[in-house]
């Protein structure tokens, strides 16, 4: 005769996981924002990116940074947070970049095509 003994799953102990936590240098930011910027834009992960950089150089610095109050820079960061432009290129302006446009694949393959 097999006993089978039932045990109890053991449960996992984890840690949430902050980007924000891997960005320990300005190499490392100016790395992951232009990741970010690579991929086809999408305001919500831009806010959500500038947030986790926020949160890596801490948001007293940026808001001796910017002017912008701390508890105004976790509202416009947040997940339900809708910054005006000014607010984001002031952010994005205290990380020591700037925000341009590129002209995409298919605006290129437009213009060539208008061309012939």
């Amino acid at each position: 005769m097999t006993t089978t003994i039932k045990s109890k799953p053991r449960k996992i102990k984890t840690a949430p996981y902050d980007s924000a936590d891997y960005l320990k240098t300005e190499e490392d930011i100016k790395n992951y924002l232009e990741a970010v910027f690579e991929v086809p834009m999408d305001p919500q992960m831009l806010i959500h990116a500038l947030g986790v950089v926020a949160r890596a150089r801490g948001m007293m610095q940026l808001s001796k940074e910017t002017g912008i109050t701390r508890a105004g820079l976790y509202k416009a960061l947040s997940p339900h947070g809708n910054p005006r432009f000014e607010t984001v290129a002031r952010i994005v302006g205290a990380f020591g970049m700037r925000l341009s446009a590129q002209a995409t694949d298919v605006a290129l393959r437009k213009s060539r095509l208008a061309e012939t």
